[in-house]
């Protein structure tokens, strides 16, 4: 079972530097970039600062969320959106400019949603976002708790999905956000129903079915991760 690794604090205030792979689809190389969250920016702080969280060991190597800089992470994780699997849920494929928009309402919001990239071994390659569910309007259609902390994620490249990879990384993600957030009691997350592989990921990393729930938008698979239960699902 992942846990949080034990570097100390002085070796995490500089986050990993990260080094594309060069990949088919043509993605940018980043070399030598020091990563680095959006604590100092202004906002207030509804996550307990995810960019000094650190990294992770998980089975398939050593996992960390580091939030988003657009400028450096928009045509990434735009070719991602622009994936016709991606696009079928996500619903942002188009220019860059779409993409731009759905993170730049989270960087310039207030707070209870952070765009990340999940980095695996120093390679970024799934989107992820934590967002305060109960702060959300997803707390509308379920009986919220404070500090309900939610999940939204993607895997990047086709070659990593299929292969059990999202359970591993669901876990390690869920795992993180319970020992960084100890307020927060549950890890939530609300997949398309129609989404089956990702709603079988999520049972595997140790979340539960909870309900059907009728959003605006799509119709969910209300999923919890209980902290009291962390350790024997």
């Amino acid at each position: 079972m992942p846990h949080t690794d034990s570097t100390t604090s002085s070796e995490t205030d500089d986050t990993i530097d990260l080094r594309l792979r060069q990949e088919e689809e043509g993605a940018a190389q980043l070399s030598d970039e020091r990563l680095t969250g959006a604590e100092g920016d202004g906002r207030p702080d509804l996550l307990d600062q995810i960019s000094g969280w650190g990294p992770t060991s998980t089975p398939a190597g050593a996992f960390q969320l580091v939030p988003v800089r657009i400028g450096r992470d928009l045509r990434l994780i735009a070719q991602w959106m622009n994936d016709p699997a991606v696009a079928a849920f996500w619903e942002l494929d188009g220019p860059d400019e779409a993409t731009a928009s759905h993170l730049g309402g989270q960087l310039d919001g207030d707070g209870r949603s952070v765009p990340c990239l999940g980095v695996l071994d120093g390679v970024p390659m799934s989107y992820w976002e934590l967002y305060r569910a109960d702060l959300d309007p997803l707390a509308r259609y379920y009986p919220a708790r404070p500090h309900d902390t939610g999940i939204h994620l993607l895997i990047g490249r086709v070659s990593d999905r299929g292969q059990g990879l999202g359970t591993t990384l669901l876990r390690a993600a869920a795992d993180l956000v319970l020992d960084h957030r100890p307020s927060c009691a549950r890890v939530v997350a609300e997949p398309d129903l129609r989404n089956i592989p990702s709603i079988a990921a999520f049972l595997g990393a140790g979340f539960r079915f909870s309900a059907e729930v009728e959003l605006p938008d799509k119709r969910a698979a209300l999923m919890l991760r209980d902290r009291a239960l962390r350790h024997l699902l």
